[in-house]
């Protein structure tokens, strides 16, 4: 019997947090960012209140995907039911299309408002870009491309692992006090791949709290090298600050051949608040691109690549869709079945995986992806509290040690399975 769903209700729960803290600071600074009428305030606000006090309202029903949602509502079994009632994973995704729907992104004809279209986390999104832990990240290349060949692969994947962490919703509730490590990726820490001179890959593979909970970057790093020059897929988490060592490492597999071209999936329109759509990835190669030194010169070939289709970025209606990815559609599972190997980004991508369930946590990784349709990791930042593949050991002591471990945003993993006929060539 499967484990029973995350609720985001459940007492004591992440979700419980994300709804009763999160969400609220979050519509506080829509409201302090965009110059908004009264009406999608009201809006704003009532959808909060809903969330917290009522019950699941249905989209209107001229609303472009109002069918698929209601599909995806179960049918339409969570409306008109308290929000309590709906899983954390479904629930956190409706909040978020309700938010875009309430600010006015999805509006449309002579009534629609100025905000059509406009990402409403873009502002947000830009001044990371733009700041100076992203100067320090890009500086850092060059150290980081100084590194040998054998330590390059590990520091580069750390580099997108520790970038996971670079989550802007994250941090509107995330505690920056002296027991908790800096949420802003980038800095000069042993959390930052790309910055500082540090060598070593133990080094590299440490988090603020020490090392990662589940580590199988070896494995990972086997199986491209065994199998080079074919396709790789990346579905990309989190705007700048992680899509930035995202992009530097997707540059690595194809200057070095282990894939022949890369396809970068990321989000159709905004969704959760750093989600990277393709104007984030514009951004991005073009903040590359414009930089000193290294940087500038991974920014060129990335341009190039993404001209040629070396790097092809692609959107699918499935990457907001608030399903495990035991339910993507066959389009999607060829896409990922014709990869060498599928890296998922992230937290969410990573509930979406496993299933955001009450698994045990010692539970083997490779039981909750055997449906994939090909070799998959995961890179993730633990935000949620979803957990997998530990063993007992490690389980025990962070209990004992950090009972916020799961949800702090200072522990990291990274996991990879293959089926059993490519094992063998890379284990």
């Amino acid at each position: 019997m499967p484990p029973l769903p995350i609720m985001w209700s459940d007492p004591g729960s992440y979700g419980l947090t994300v709804f009763h803290d999160r969400h609220p600071e979050l519509v506080r600074r829509l409201a302090a960012a965009f110059p908004l009428a009264a009406r999608q305030l009201d809006a704003l606000e009532g959808l909060v209140a809903e969330t917290l006090h009522g019950v699941v309202r249905p989209l209107p029903p001229e609303a472009h995907d109002a069918a698929r949602w209601a599909a995806w509502a179960e049918h339409g079994r969570y409306y008109e039911r308290p929000w309590t009632q709906a899983p954390f994973l479904w629930a956190e995704s409706y909040f978020y299309r309700r938010l875009l729907g309430a600010f006015g992104y999805f509006d449309s004809g002579p009534g629609a408002g100025p905000w059509q279209g406009i990402d409403p986390f873009g502002p947000t999104k830009h001044v990371e870009l733009d700041g100076p832990a992203v100067d320090e990240e890009l500086a850092g290349l060059a150290a980081t491309a100084r590194l040998d060949a054998d330590e390059l692969p590990y520091a580069l994947v750390m580099a997108s692992l520790w970038g996971n962490r670079a989550d802007l919703g994250f941090r509107l509730t995330a505690k920056t006090d002296a027991g908790t490590a800096k949420t802003d990726a980038g800095t000069a820490d042993s959390t930052s791949g790309t910055a500082g001179t540090d060598s070593g890959t133990a080094r590299h593979r440490y988090g603020p709290q020490g090392p990662l909970v589940a580590d199988d970057t070896a494995r990972l790093l086997r199986h491209l090298a065994a199998e080079p020059g074919g396709r790789v897929c990346v579905v990309a988490d989190n705007a700048g600050g992680e899509l930035i060592p995202d992009l530097v490492l997707i540059d690595h597999l194809l200057d070095t051949g282990l894939a022949a071209d890369v396809v970068l999936h990321v989000k159709p329109h905004p969704y959760y608040v750093s989600d990277a759509t393709p104007a984030d990835v514009l951004a991005c190669l073009r903040r590359l691109k414009a930089a000193p030194g290294y940087a500038g010169r991974v920014g060129e070939r990335l341009w190039q690549a993404t001209a040629a289709r070396q790097l092809d970025v692609r959107t699918h209606t499935f990457a907001c869709a608030p399903l495990p990815y035991t339910a993507m559609p066959a389009d999607l599972r060829a896409d990922f079945a014709s990869a060498t190997v599928t890296i998922l980004k992230g937290d969410l991508n990573h509930r979406r995986l496993v299933g955001d369930l009450h698994w045990p946590p010692t539970t083997p990784f490779r039981d909750t992806v055997g449906y994939f349709p090909g070799p998959v990791a995961s890179l993730r930042t633990l935000k949620s509290d979803v957990i997998v593949g530990l063993e007992p050991d490690t389980v025990c002591r962070l209990d004992a040690t950090e009972p916020a471990w799961r949800t702090s945003g200072t522990h990291a993993l990274v996991q990879f399975h293959a089926p059993p006929d490519t094992t063998t060539r890379t284990n």
